[in-house]
């Protein structure tokens, strides 16, 4: 049996971008191929669309989780990974939309409206595309963003022009089905209609009118605050341009009587808040006294009739669900009030692609002291942020990559004009580490092997400051005798020309032999 639901909770999570790849082209006989790795693929998004056919958001009551796919890795030979698919969500025309915070994050109204409910991360670029003049081959690539992640609130919110306000039992349920092709469950007990029912009104004739009726449960006192079914479905007449008061006259209640519940009910309409904006009270109503085919009730309307009118000043109507008289009156009343708002409304604009540029002094990113660690901070912004959730933390490469990026952004600039001291911890996204100020942005980059930066590399080499040092440090301590001591000493100068002998010449250079 089919179920209404018009207040779901959806969990959605999108999809991860692929991560890029780290490759070098090898191929024979052609030595120094290069970097050749290609971008990780787009994750899907989950959607929302807005669907004529569907009428309930039963399928998210059943299934409120939606996981989108992640997008494919990079691979080597420039090969970019598959985007993959969005996940589309069709959702019933007047569904709107809440984020945790009761706040309205879109209002879904019209055939094939979307709404990206959750955005799919971005794809990771591959080595080949980070390769520079002093970076020829990097050995490493960046990974893929990970999918957004949510959690909203879908409410559906009728779609109707006229919408019938009452107690339990007062007969709307029967003025809707007297009106239009609907048929709702029609029962002598109260709260017969559990759900919103809508009918499809015409008047007939040549300038002939259509219009959606909303039949609401109906309504007692305190139904604002959440009594009865109240809450659950006052949003669905959020929407309606005009309001009708459907009068019981035959009623057995001897403490209720025409007059009174029009108050009560208008009581109840007043402390509603819609949260589309906007008050209740501004649209425009309509008194229906029904059940006049009851000698008694005609006779009640008939009383009763004149203080409506005095009191609320509203058009009142007299009729009856089961005879269908007044019908016709009541019909072409709703009509007109609903040709005037509709010609009241303003033409609707065509949608408009909105520019917003980056302001000139926008930085970028925020630092602000970090409350938790003692001597901290905390850099916020999109782009640090974005770069921190890219970076693969076990390459050093990498590493060194987004501390050039940062210093490029003017993030150890601003840090040093905040005060931090080498060491601080400093906060970015889900990653604290401890500031060392690097290199400036824009100087020789070391060389050092794929994958590896020198910068964070610890450096062993004894600079000659250290050498001079050390040496005045050992001449201190040592006397003049103790200096002359262990002197070297002097070399000797050594003879090495061969003795002059019998049939040599002076020189050493051999003579004849006798």
């Amino acid at each position: 049996m089919a179920k209404f639901v018009d207040r779901v909770v959806l969990h959605a999570i999108a999809g991860a971008g692929g991560n890029g790849c780290a490759s070098v082209h090898r191929e024979k006989f052609r030595p120094l191929g290069g970097p050749d790795g290609g971008h990780g693929g787009r994750g899907g998004s989950i959607v929302l669309r807005v669907d004529p056919g569907v009428h309930t958001l039963l399928d998210f009551h059943h299934h409120p989780h939606a996981t989108a796919a992640n997008g494919k890795h990079g691979q080597g030979g420039f090969k970019t990974g598959a985007n993959a698919d969005d996940l589309e969500l069709a959702v019933p025309d007047g569904t709107v939309v809440f984020d945790t915070d009761g706040r309205v994050v879109a209002d879904l109204v019209g055939p094939d409206t979307r709404f990206v409910a959750a955005a799919g991360g971005r794809g990771g670029l591959g080595n080949a595309a980070l390769a520079s003049a002093t970076r020829k081959a990097p050995g490493f690539a960046l990974l893929g963003e990970p999918g957004e992640t949510r959690d909203l609130v879908l409410e559906l919110r009728s779609m109707a022009d006229v919408g019938l306000v009452g107690f339990p039992s007062a007969g709307k349920s029967s003025l809707v089905a007297a009106l239009s092709a609907a048929r709702p469950k029609i029962a002598d007990y109260p709260f017969t209609t559990l759900v919103p029912q809508l009918g499809v009104v015409s008047t007939g004739g040549d300038d002939a009118a259509v219009f959606t009726v909303a039949d609401v449960p109906g309504l007692i006192p305190g139904a604002s605050a959440g009594r009865g079914l109240g809450l659950d479905f006052l949003r669905h007449i959020e929407r309606c341009s005009v309001l009708v008061h459907v009068i019981d006259c035959a009623t057995f209640d001897p403490d209720r009587d025409p007059v009174s519940d029009v108050a009560a009910l208008e009581d109840e309409l007043d402390r509603y808040t819609p949260a589309l904006g906007g008050e209740l009270s501004d649209r425009p109503r309509l008194i229906a006294l029904n059940k006049i085919d009851v000698p008694d009730a005609r006779d009640l309307a008939e009383l009763v009739t004149a203080d409506l009118t005095q009191r609320f000043g509203w058009p009142v109507f007299s009729i009856s669900t089961a005879t269908h008289a007044g019908l016709r009156e009541l019909s072409f009343a709703m009509a007109d009030q609903v040709r005037a708002h509709r010609a009241a409304q303003p033409p609707s604009d065509p949608t408009r692609i909105v520019l917003r540029p980056t302001a000139v002094d926008d930085a970028g990113f925020t630092i602000e002291a970090d409350r938790e660690l003692p001597g901290g901070f905390v850099v916020r912004g999109d782009r640090p942020e974005r770069w921190i959730r890219q970076t693969s933390f076990d390459n050093d490469e990498a590493v060194g990559y987004l501390a050039d990026r940062l210093a490029r952004l003017g993030v150890e600039e601003a840090l040093a004009q905040a005060g931090a001291q080498p060491g601080a911890p400093v906060t970015i996204g889900d990653v604290t580490f401890d500031w060392e100020p690097s290199t400036p942005a824009g100087m020789a980059m070391l060389m050092s092997g794929r994958g590896t930066d020198r910068r964070l590399e610890p450096d062993t080499r004894v600079t000659a400051a250290q050498r001079k040092a050390a040496r005045i440090d050992r001449r201190r301590h040592r006397t003049d005798e103790k200096l002359r001591t262990d002197a070297p000493p002097e070399p000797v100068a050594v003879d090495d020309r061969p003795d002059e002998g019998v049939g040599d010449r002076p020189g050493g250079v051999p003579g004849p032999a006798r």
